[in-house]
């Protein structure tokens, strides 16, 4: 899927959302192994970013990768995979930005709505998916192979037609 830059708040014009690239795979792996215990190689980067049905997204600031976001449709769902944030960019609303620009691109799409697991321990990601109408919908346990902690599972329905 593509979708066009997103220049956001206008006291901040040097913060950009768009498409990821893969001259950004090496700066996005790079912020997916300081973030979590179980990162994604660049393969996995590699093959997500070139599926034509993915949504592949990056947030500059300074012309810097701050964050980025990846999902992809399955059937008639949108999967919202991996999410993250480099440690100085956060609590600067770039992951809230990156799932904005990720539901103005995947609205304009029939589907059923997202879904997304995120770590039970992660309260903050919890709120923060909350506050974009995800709700909580069960629980795949021993899910991350680290620590077998659970993955709580997230749904937020499609506010448009139905698919």
């Amino acid at each position: 899927m593509t979708a066009e830059p997103v220049p956001l708040r206008p006291r901040e014009k040097e913060r950009v959302i768009r498409p990821m690239q893969f001259t950004d795979l090496e700066t996005v792996a790079g912020i997916e192994k300081r973030t979590f215990t179980l990162p994604w190689s660049m393969n996995v980067f590699h093959g997500q970013l070139a599926r034509e049905s993915s949504v592949c997204l990056v947030c500059e600031i300074d012309r810097r990768v701050a964050g980025y976001l990846l999902a992809d449709m399955f059937v008639d769902v949108w999967h919202l995979m991996n999410l993250a944030v480099d440690g100085p960019f956060r609590r600067r609303r770039v992951a809230a930005d990156l799932i904005e620009a990720y539901f103005a691109v995947t609205e304009r799409h029939g589907h059923r709505g997202h879904t997304l697991e995120v770590r039970a321990s992660n309260i903050a990601a919890i709120e923060l998916y909350r506050s974009f109408g995800f709700v909580s919908t069960g629980v795949r346990p021993r899910y991350y192979t680290d620590d077998l902690e659970d993955a709580v599972i997230m749904w937020r329905d499609w506010e448009g037609d139905s698919a």
